[in-house]
């Protein structure tokens, strides 16, 4: 029996040439809605993950995969109008927003992480990591903009973003080459003037 094959994917449908787009329901939306901006920095979070995933060692890139699923249940959850949020075989909740949190504190144990401002750009991964985190806060704006406006509640989603970037701060400090030097250092400057 030859094997089935599967449909193409349909890229370009002309439906949104005049600046509206679906959500997860049947009505439509201008492209500037608070839920499409949102879709957007919450897509180009995972996008940047997956730049960082591409380079990362294998314990890392799984890691960095289960965050890009993650963030696929966070753009279910925008796309979707509140009364159908029960259509959603998954959503983010608290076990999920906990997990992260104890990710984030066992690898704080692992290398402890110095109380003081940080430049990225010790290394390209972490710089990858770094830009995520900046991407991943700013799509947490834009959630609180969703919520504000009443479109759903965001009581784990919001906890779970920020959960997110503060772990995206912690994976970047621990994949970091080498030690900074402390503020100040002959090192320090040495560094600086290269």
């Amino acid at each position: 029996m030859p094997a089935r094959r599967r449909a193409s994917a349909r890229v370009t449908t002309r439906a949104g040439d005049r600046g509206d787009t679906s959500l997860f329901g049947k009505g439509r939306v201008r492209k500037t809605d608070p839920r499409v901006e949102a879709l957007g920095d919450l897509d180009e979070a995972q996008a940047v993950l997956g730049i960082a995933r591409a380079a990362a060692p294998r314990p890392l890139a799984k890691t960095l995969l289960d965050l890009q699923r993650g963030l696929y249940l966070a753009m279910a959850e925008v796309a979707t109008p509140r009364p159908d949020l029960a259509r959603l075989p998954e959503r983010l909740d608290g076990a999920a927003v906990a997990d992260l949190e104890k990710h984030g504190e066992e690898l704080k144990r692992k290398r402890p992480i110095e109380g003081r401002f940080v430049v990225p750009g010790e290394d390209r991964l972490s710089a990858v990591l770094d830009h995520a985190r900046t991407i991943v806060r700013r799509a947490e704006r834009r959630v609180v903009e969703c919520v504000d406006e009443g479109y759903f509640s965001g009581e784990d989603l919001l906890p779970w973003l920020n959960r997110l970037s503060d772990l995206l701060y912690v994976l970047a400090r621990s994949v970091e080459q080498t030690a900074r030097p402390a503020r100040g250092s002959a090192g320090g400057a040495r560094r600086a003037r290269r």
